[in-house]
C-alpha cells in the first residue's frame, strides 16, 4: 500500500511560497541527498492544479537539472482538481469528483510512495481528510516575512515528530506523521 508523503522547503515563519527566492543559499549536498532519497522512493507524484500548471509548462522543455527533469517527465503523476478537465503532460491523470475515495483507492493500488512537493492547499485538504501519511519539512533558518504559509487559518492538526537532523547550513530536516492520539 502506498503512502502520500508531502515535502516542503519552509522558512522559520512558515512560508512555503516562492522558495526559489530564499532557498538556494541553503542548498548543499546534505539537502540534495535528502531530496534525492524522496525521488528514489517515489512510485508516483501527486500535485494540486496550480503546481501542475506551473510544472507542466516548465519541466517538459527544461534544460536544467536533467535528473529531476527526466524523473518528473516520466513519472506517474496525479493532479487533484475539480476544475481541470484534462492533463496533457506525459503520464498525468486528473483526480476529480470524489477525490478522497479516489486517493484512498490510489494508495491501495500503489506499491511505494506517492510523493508531493509543494501544493500547500492540497496538503491541508489531505490532512483534513486523513489522507496524508507523512510531512517532510526542510526548515530554513530565515524569516521571509511574506508569502503563503503552510498552515494559515487551518484547524489544529496534531503531528508527531518521527525523524530529525540538522544540516551544516542550519536547515532542519524534520519528518512528521499525523498523531492519532
Amino acid at each position: 500500500m502506498g503512502k502520500i508523503i508531502a515535502n516542503f522547503f519552509i522558512s522559520l515563519d512558515g512560508v512555503v511560497e516562492s522558495p526559489d527566492q530564499w532557498h538556494f543559499p541553503y542548498f548543499n549536498d546534505e539537502m540534495g541527498a535528502a531530496v534525492e532519497a524522496g525521488v528514489q522512493n517515489a512510485a508516483a507524484f501527486l500535485m494540486g492544479r496550480k503546481l501542475y500548471e506551473e510544472w507542466s509548462a516548465y519541466w517538459p522543455t527544461a534544460d536544467v537539472d536533467q535528473d529531476f527533469s527526466k524523473f518528473i517527465n516520466n513519472a506517474r503523476k496525479y493532479v487533484v482538481s475539480n476544475t481541470l478537465k484534462k492533463a496533457d503532460w506525459n503520464n498525468t491523470t486528473v483526480v476529480s469528483d470524489d477525490v478522497a475515495a479516489k486517493l484512498r483507492e490510489l494508495k491501495e493500488q500503489t506499491d511505494g510512495d506517492i510523493q508531493m512537493s509543494g501544493s500547500a492547499t492540497t496538503v491541508r485538504w489531505l490532512l483534513a481528510n486523513g489522507l496524508l501519511d507523512e510531512l517532510n519539512l526542510l526548515v530554513h533558518p530565515i524569516a521571509v516575512g511574506h508569502g503563503q504559509r503552510l498552515f494559515e487559518g487551518t484547524p489544529t492538526y496534531p503531528l508527531k515528530l518521527v525523524k530529525s537532523e540538522t544540516f551544516q547550513t542550519g536547515v532542519l530536516n524534520l519528518t512528521y506523521v499525523p498523531d492519532a492520539g
